[in-house]
C-alpha cells in the first residue's frame, strides 16, 4: 500500500515536509527488504564483542530515537545504557575508560562536529563505536568502527521525519540482532503506516483545537515517552508552540500542578506495560478537567475529550513507535498550517546544525 502526500501540492506551504512524510512507508519498506541483512551482521559482530554497556550519543530528534534504543536495550537484552554528555569530552576534555563499552551515535547528516569528536575520543578510549546516520559518508561514519545506513534518502525539510521512523526502525533491527531475533514484529509496519497517512483528515479536524494554543503538554510512558519527546520538539520547531514533554511519571511530581481546564494535554498511549503504567496519570488529568487527547489504542481514546485510535491490535509494543509518531507529525504539520506558517522553513533553523 502507498500513501499519497499530504497536500504536497508545489504552490503550498509545507510541501516539502508533506512528501517527505509520505515517503516513509516506502522507507520502512525499503530498510526492512534491503537494509535488514547488513544491520544484522553489524549486530552479530557486535554481539560477539561481548559489550558490557552501551552509551548513545545524538542531539535533536536523534536524541528521540537514541532515548527509544534505550528503552530497547534495557528491555529486550538487560543491557544497561546511558545517554552520553558530549561536552564532557569536547569542553571538559574527560576521557573515560570505555573498554568494552559500546558507544551507539545517532545522527542523520553525521556532519556534526561534536558528534564526529566524541566518537573519535570514545574509540580512541577503548570503545566499540557505531555509527546510525542517513549518510555512509558522512564524518561519523568515517570515524565509527561500524556503521548503519538508515537509508531514508535526501531529506530536504527541516523538520525531520522520514529519517526519525527509519532510525527508529534500524535500531529495533539492530537489537533484534543483538539478541539474536529475526525482527518480525516490524514487517506490519510499512503498511500501517501508509493507512495512518491516508488519515490526514482526522488530524486537520483535530488540529483546530490547538490553533491558538500558547503552551501544550505532551505525555506518556515506557516505550511512548520517545514519542511525546519527538513530538513536542516538531511542534516547538514547526509552530512555535511551547511544547513540553514528560514522562507520565515525572507529571505527577510536579508539572501537574500547571494543568487546568484549558490547557491542552496529548497523551501518546502504548497499547501495553507502558499504557498501563500512564493510567492513573490518565485518571489524575481527567480528574483536572484537562483538556485530554489521547493518542493510542481506541480503548484509551473513548476514555479522553478526542483523540487518534492507533492500529495496534497485534502490534509488538516495542515497535508501536514507529507508529506513534507519524499522526503527530502530521499534527505538527496542520497546526502550523492553521496558524498561517510554512513548516519547510522554521526561523532560525539549519538542516545541520553544528554545535562544538
Amino acid at each position: 500500500m502507498t500513501a499519497s502526500a499530504p497536500d504536497a501540492r508545489s504552490d503550498l506551504p509545507g510541501r516539502i515536509m508533506a512528501r517527505e512524510m509520505a515517503e516513509q512507508p516506502a522507507v520502512l519498506r525499503r530498510i526492512l527488504d534491503d537494509g535488514a541483512p547488513a544491520i544484522r551482521q553489524v549486530a552479530r559482530e557486535i554481539a560477539a564483542r561481548g559489550p558490557r554497556f552501551v552509551l548513545l550519543t545524538a542531539r535533536g530528534t536523534s536524541d528521540n530515537a537514541a532515548l527509544y534504543a534505550k528503552y530497547l536495550l534495557e528491555i529486550r537484552l538487560g543491557l544497561p545504557c546511558g545517554l552520553a554528555s558530549m561536552s564532557t569530552t569536547t569542553a571538559y576534555g574527560a576521557r573515560p575508560n570505555l573498554t568494552d563499552v559500546l558507544v551507539v551515535t545517532v545522527s542523520q547528516s553525521g556532519g556534526s562536529p561534536d558528534l564526529v569528536a566524541s566518537t573519535r575520543a570514545a574509540r580512541e578510549a577503548g570503545a566499540i563505536t557505531l555509527a546510525v546516520t542517513n549518510n555512509p559518508d558522512s564524518p561519523l561514519a568515517g570515524v565509527s568502527e561500524y556503521h548503519i545506513d538508515i537509508m531514508a534518502g535526501p531529506e530536504r525539510a527541516l523538520p525531520a521525519t522520514k529519517t526519525y521512523t527509519a532510525s527508529l526502525l534500524a535500531l529495533y533491527l539492530f537489537v533484534e540482532g543483538l539478541r539474536d531475533g529475526d525482527g518480525a514484529a516490524a514487517r506490519v509496519l510499512p503498511d500501517l503506516a501508509a493507512q495512518l497517512l491516508a488519515r490526514q483528515d482526522e488530524v486537520r479536524a483535530l488540529a483546530a483545537r490547538y490553533r491558538f494554543a500558547e503552551r501544550m503538554v505532551i505525555t506518556s510512558r515506557g516505550y511512548g515517552y520517545p514519542t511525546a519527546k519527538e513530538a513536542a520538539l516538531k511542534l516547538m520547531e514547526t509552530s512555535y508552540i511551547p511544547a513540553l514533554s514528560y514522562s507520565g511519571a515525572d507529571l505527577l511530581h510536579g508539572p501537574l500542578a500547571m494543568v487546568d481546564n484549558v490547557s491542552p494535554v496529548i497523551a501518546v498511549v502504548t497499547d501495553g506495560k507502558g499504557g498501563e503504567a500512564l493510567q492513573p496519570v490518565l485518571d489524575r488529568l481527567r480528574g483536572r478537567g484537562a483538556d485530554l487527547v489521547v493518542v493510542g489504542p481506541r480503548s484509551r481514546v473513548e476514555q479522553a475529550s478526542a483523540g487518534f485510535v492507533l492500529p495496534t491490535e497485534g502490534v509488538a509494543e516495542e515497535v508501536q513507535p514507529v507508529l506513534e509518531i507519524i499522526p503527530l507529525q502530521l499534527l505538527a504539520y496542520e497546526v502550523t498550517i492553521a496558524r498561517g506558517q510554512d513548516p519547510d522553513a522554521p526561523r532560525a533553523l539549519a538542516k545541520v546544525t553544528e554545535t562544538h
